[in-house]
């Protein structure tokens, strides 16, 4: 399974009609791009543990979008769907990271560890 992780920060500045837009693409991208296997976003937690004084960056959401392969993820990046959610995307955050991971269901991934 492939995971495209993306961690951002909205803009301050960003109007409540600018954040609903983004949260109805979205919704299209989900609905309309075949695909996506499965889908999260969420907003940061605080509850006080050390590792979160450490973060330079609050980045205060998350969304996780699960592919079968990287065929399944190459086609929803060059989905038009897609592209009219990255634009909309990219004007609406201040910092954001984008990753994509190879997971398994099991400890079997942590072997890519060994030297």
């Amino acid at each position: 399974m492939i995971a495209h992780l993306v961690l951002f920060k909205p803009r301050e500045d960003l109007s409540p009609e600018a954040r609903h837009r983004l949260a109805e693409s979205f919704g299209a991208a989900l609905r309309q791009i075949p695909s996506i296997r499965r889908a999260r976003v969420g907003k940061r937690i605080l509850h006080g543990r050390g590792y979160e004084a450490l973060m330079t960056v609050d980045y205060q959401y998350a969304a996780v979008i699960e592919f079968d392969d990287a065929a399944g993820l190459n086609a929803y990046l060059e989905h038009p769907v897609h592209e009219r959610l990255a634009s909309q995307f990219f004007e609406a955050f201040e910092q954001a990271l984008m990753y994509d991971f190879e997971l398994t269901d099991d400890a079997a991934g942590l072997a890519t560890l060994r030297p």
